[in-house]
């Protein structure tokens, strides 16, 4: 990366050339690439994963004590994405072409292709700190109120107030994409002779949709959903930057400034072990949920 670490970490204060060497000696950063690189891969399989240089604590404990808030925030916009988008997709693909069919493709792929930061800063701009009837209403930055109890029920609802604006910033960016992969998939399902088959039998339309329809259409959804939940945390960067949500997004934020690089690392491997866990994942299910795959 084009930066010089040992430089930002000193800015402001009186150092000369022979201290800002010696630190450079400290941190490694005197070594050639290769047997950083390779020293990195070698603490990497042992488990070790650097010192902050920043926070002068371990990757893996500031790590620990990162994920807990990503998760928190990636969980619960995940689920509220996935249900909504499901369940809008599922109604705009078997009534194609209907007002509600239009309205909700519109919207969908109108708020899929707002940037994140862009609708983050929005509705803080709404919803926080904008004149109006809404002002203040929700919280602008953090995970929770330190001057409240930091236990107890009044705790659990001041982390969901401030939780509202940064969970809504995720669910609106990505419940589209299962909108279109399930209104897609609905949409192709309507034209199999099982459909037919199942009315003949005296099947309400509803009941065809639920017990028919909707479980075939479900497959490409499921992978797109295992897909997505790997690339979910790394995905929290900007919008755990934009409200100061203290997980591990605003904490590769924070460490891209100088950069730490033992940070950039740790918080790397968590995102690219995650991506390769849900598409692990997404293969066995896809597995179990399809027999003609079994069967190969």
């Amino acid at each position: 990366m084009p930066a010089d670490p040992v430089r930002t970490m000193t800015q402001g204060r009186p150092v000369g050339e022979a201290q800002l060497a010696e630190l450079r000696i400290q941190l490694g950063l005197n070594k050639p690439m290769w047997e950083r690189f390779l020293s990195y891969v070698s603490d990497t399989l042992h488990g070790h994963l650097g010192y902050s240089w920043e926070y002068q604590q371990s990757v893996a404990s500031l790590i620990a004590s990162r994920i807990g808030p990503t998760l928190l925030l990636m969980g619960t916009s995940f689920a509220i994405s996935v249900v909504l988008g499901l369940w809008l997709g599922m109604r705009s693909g078997w009534r194609a072409g209907s007002l509600f069919d239009r309205f909700t493709s519109a919207t969908s792929l109108t708020l899929w292709s707002v940037p994140t930061f862009w609708l983050g800063m929005i509705l803080l701009i709404v919803f926080s700190v904008g004149i109006g009837p809404f002002h203040g209403f929700l919280p602008t930055a953090g995970m929770s109120d330190p001057t409240l109890p930091q236990t107890g029920m009044t705790h659990y609802l001041d982390v969901a107030r401030h939780l509202v604006l940064p969970a809504l910033t995720m669910v609106l960016v990505v419940y589209a994409q299962y909108v279109t992969i399930m209104r897609s998939s609905i949409i192709e399902e309507k034209g199999s002779p099982y459909l037919l088959t199942a009315r003949a039998k005296g099947l309400t339309d509803d009941a065809v949709r639920r017990r028919h329809a909707l479980p075939n259409a479900l497959l490409p959804s499921v992978t797109m959903i295992f897909m997505h939940l790997g690339g979910l945390i790394s995905g929290a960067v900007t919008v755990e930057a934009i409200f100061s949500w203290p997980g591990l997004g605003d904490l590769t934020y924070q460490a891209l400034t100088i950069p730490d690089l033992p940070v950039l690392q740790g918080t790397f491997i968590v995102f690219s072990a995650s991506v390769i866990l849900m598409n692990l994942l997404a293969d066995l299910v896809y597995r179990f949920l399809d027999p003609r795959v079994r069967a190969q």
